[in-house]
């Protein structure tokens, strides 16, 4: 599923609580260190750094992070400027929040910056990302596409940062009626899961590939490799989908799941 890493992935699918409780964003302070915890805010993401970035700073300190960085980087030349990857020199968590993931890809994808995460994580930081930051997380992503009935050809995928291997991730999966496209996703390869997240709602997935589920909503993991009957190869574009049988597992908080064996974790 993945190759050893020690840190952990925190995948939220947007839309998360910043003005009451805060769970989630209180999670990922936690798990960054808490009242130690030093954290950077990218938003590569967005076309309104300056306002996300802002609100995301404020954020943070007031749930008790002791530092927080807000670093924009808006083009390539930046992300592979000399030096830049003694910025996060004390980082103790990276949050990546939401806009365009492809803006993300295409800014750090082969940089210095880029390659500079990929080392963090592996050796134990927690890396989270909210709506396209959490899109990005996995090896591929998708990058638009259909709401509604699962159809061939109806939607763009893209190579993501690759922190997670052999799984799609979709977010704002209830509230835009996103479960077409994520079999639609999955029918390409039935090998790979998929895992639709509902707005403030997130999966923290750990450093042996299986996660927990926290937020006020659901986690939908959809798993097609055992599927006898497609007709993903033989469907013109726009035609429906057939994918038969597939495994649905509908989490919420206080439940898990392993992504290795593909099982459901109490």
């Amino acid at each position: 599923m993945t190759e050893h890493v020690e840190g952990k992935l925190l995948i939220i699918g947007g839309a998360e609580d910043k003005k009451n409780e805060c769970k989630i964003l209180k999670r990922f302070v936690e798990e960054s260190g808490g009242r130690e915890s030093r954290i950077t805010v990218l938003t590569a993401a967005t076309g309104y750094p300056l306002q996300v970035g802002t609100e995301y700073h404020a954020l943070f300190l007031e749930l008790g992070a002791k530092e927080v960085q807000v670093l924009d980087v808006s083009d390539r030349i930046q992300a592979n400027r000399q030096g830049i990857e003694n910025e996060f020199e004390k980082s103790t968590g990276i949050f990546f929040t939401g806009g365009d993931q492809l803006r993300i890809t295409g800014l750090l994808g082969g940089t210095l910056l880029g390659r500079k995460l990929q080392q963090l994580y592996q050796n134990g930081i927690i890396i989270a990302g909210t709506s396209a930051g959490a899109s990005v997380m996995s090896d591929t992503m998708i990058v638009g596409g259909e709401a509604g009935t699962a159809k061939k050809n109806t939607l763009s995928m893209a190579p993501g940062l690759g922190l997670l291997r052999s799984v799609v991730v979709d977010q704002h999966f209830a509230q835009r009626g996103r479960i077409g496209r994520l079999l639609s996703a999955i029918s390409q390869n039935p090998y790979v899961l998929g895992v639709g997240i509902d707005e403030d709602t997130a999966i923290l997935v750990q450093s042996d590939a299986s996660f927990s589920v926290i937020g006020s909503n659901t986690v939908t993991v959809v798993d097609a490799s055992t599927s006898t009957t497609t007709n993903v190869s033989e469907t013109t574009p726009g035609q429906s989908l057939v994918l038969s049988p597939i495994l649905m597992h509908v989490l919420s908080e206080g439940y898990g799941f392993d992504l290795k064996q593909r099982v459901s974790l109490l």
